[in-house]
């Protein structure tokens, strides 16, 4: 038997094929790259490039809009009458981001010439105006969280940060809770710069509205970004602080106080002052 090939029913040898996914990703990433290449397109017009039918380049083109890297629109200027109106398909960021690129290595050469010109102060400013876009624009699904818990804000935070591409998710603990970020778009910059980590930091901080504690970065090799939020203090309860703050005999009615129960009238008293004056308050 031939090398490459396989043996079908009958006998009959066909050369191999490789695997409908390999193909599929392979198609797929061709279509990327014209629309990369040649802006926004047709269904039709992207499969005159490839050589296919323009059934075949919808499914390729379904499978990309499901996973984000692809958007549909409509044609600007086409007629909206009877019939399927043109639509456009556009490369998105995240299809984009597919493609190689040297973002890393150029914010790295950015920030090593500040850092030798202004020192670490200058690249903490830098770090703080680049996050600034990113708190103001997580701010608003920040301040529609129910109530002032810091957790309700850090929930509503990470489902903001998630859309912002870090993957975020907050889970309340006995002690707090965390927020964690299970991917950092800069952390290969972090890495050499914790300015970064320590701005974002103080960016959580402020919309969750409380101080935070950073406990692990991906930028320092951990899996996750794990940020620690303390829960409130837990305030006694009215009887504790009288028992707790009087301690040399028991406490006398103020001002205000509710009545006495019937069992607390007739209860014994070794109080010399008749029963019916204590329930008065003096005017």
């Amino acid at each position: 038997m031939e090398s490459g090939a396989v043996q079908v029913g009958g006998g009959v040898n066909a050369p191999a094929r490789p695997s409908a996914t390999a193909d599929d990703g392979r198609t797929r990433h061709r279509v990327s790259a014209l629309l990369l290449e040649h802006g926004p397109q047709t269904a039709a017009g992207l499969a005159e490039r490839l050589g296919v039918s323009p059934t075949a380049v919808r499914r390729h083109l379904d499978a990309l809009v499901a996973t984000g890297r692809v958007e549909e629109r409509h044609a600007p200027g086409t007629p909206r009458g009877r019939g399927r109106p043109a639509r456009l398909f556009h490369l998105t960021d995240a299809g984009r981001s597919t493609f190689p690129h040297a973002y890393d290595d150029l914010a790295l050469t950015a920030l090593r010439f500040v850092a030798a010109s202004g020192g670490p102060e200058a690249v903490r400013q830098v770090a703080e105006a680049q996050l600034a876009g990113l708190e103001q624009r997580c701010s608003a699904a920040v301040e529609s969280a129910p109530g002032d818990r810091a957790m309700a804000r850090a929930t509503a935070l990470a489902g903001a940060l998630t859309a912002e591409g870090y993957a975020a998710s907050a889970s309340a603990l006995s002690g707090g809770g965390q927020l964690c970020q299970h991917h950092c778009p800069v952390a290969h910059v972090a890495a050499e710069f914790p300015q970064l980590c320590e701005a974002e930091t103080a960016v959580i901080g402020r919309l969750v509205g409380t101080h935070v504690q950073r406990l692990a970065t991906i930028a320092h090799g951990d899996g996750v970004c794990t940020t620690h939020i303390p829960g409130p203090v837990p305030r006694a309860s009215g009887p504790a602080h009288i028992r707790a703050g009087n301690t040399t005999g028991p406490a006398r009615p103020v001002p205000g106080e509710r009545a006495a129960t019937p069992r607390e009238r007739t209860a014994p008293s070794t109080s010399t002052t008749p029963t019916n004056a204590r329930e008065r308050t003096p005017a």
